[in-house]
């Protein structure tokens, strides 16, 4: 059975990391002494859930989570450094240290370590999550033990709801726009001036004028939705802000 560590200090471990081409060791105590810092631990870069929801909804909440007292948001994984770095990169995930547990000492310190070989993945960390202050883990979430890849409650929102029931978080943003569009770039100018953070969707990239149409009945950009919301276009936003 998976014990929680809460009122422990976590693995004193060296973890084996790539910047700019070269190798660095960085230490717990680096990431750890003197700080707030919320740890999220997940089966394996590029799988699934990790990506599609545990590491983007991190990313998302990391200005929360700052003006909460976090100092830093560690995603923890059983995979080497070129893998984390690729997958940070693919993620776009800014916000967030990324961490490589490569030989899953850390992992298997907190007592984390499970085998996962009917999945073809060899020793993985089982999902779970925590506060540490100063190397001593306050609160974790870990996973019921169950089939499969549960997701219940090592989530940003259940952590960010823990550290501040009442925190203010973003509302999510999107904005439909093509490249060269000078009312695409209008409204963009408008969200950042409110501090509200956005998804951009562009035309020929990520969607088709298909797309647009679709979604919207309309043929034209910028096409901006707030909070489940269609807004429209530049005009239609710079009244909804007003």
């Amino acid at each position: 059975m998976l014990q929680s560590k809460e009122g422990q200090k976590v693995p004193n471990v060296v973890f084996r990391t790539r910047e700019n081409n070269d190798w660095r060791d960085i230490s717990t105590d680096e990431l750890f002494k003197g700080k707030t810092v919320v740890v999220f631990s997940l089966p394996g870069a590029f799988t699934p859930t990790c990506s599609s929801t545990h590491l983007p909804r991190y990313n998302e909440l990391a200005a929360t989570f700052k003006e909460n007292g976090v100092d830093d948001i560690i995603c923890m994984s059983v995979n080497d450094a070129f893998v984390m770095n690729a997958w940070k990169e693919d993620q776009e995930a800014e916000n967030v240290t990324l961490i490589p547990d490569g030989n899953g000492e850390f992992s298997e310190g907190m007592g984390m370590l499970v085998d996962k070989s009917d999945l073809g993945f060899g020793k993985r960390s089982w999902r779970y999550s925590m506060l540490v202050k100063d190397g001593v883990v306050e609160k974790q979430f870990i996973e019921p033990e169950k089939p499969g890849d549960p997701f219940e409650v090592s989530d940003a929102d259940t952590m960010l709801n823990h550290i501040n029931p009442n925190a203010q978080k973003p509302v999510p943003v999107s904005i439909i726009t093509k490249p060269g569009c000078p009312f695409c770039a209008k409204a963009k100018e408008m969200l950042e001036a409110k501090g509200m953070g956005y998804e951009e969707i562009s035309l020929g990239h990520d969607a088709t004028l298909r797309s647009l149409r679709a979604i919207t009945g309309r043929d034209t950009v910028p096409q901006v939705f707030i909070d489940g919301k269609h807004i429209g276009g530049s005009d239609d936003l710079e009244k909804y802000l007003a």
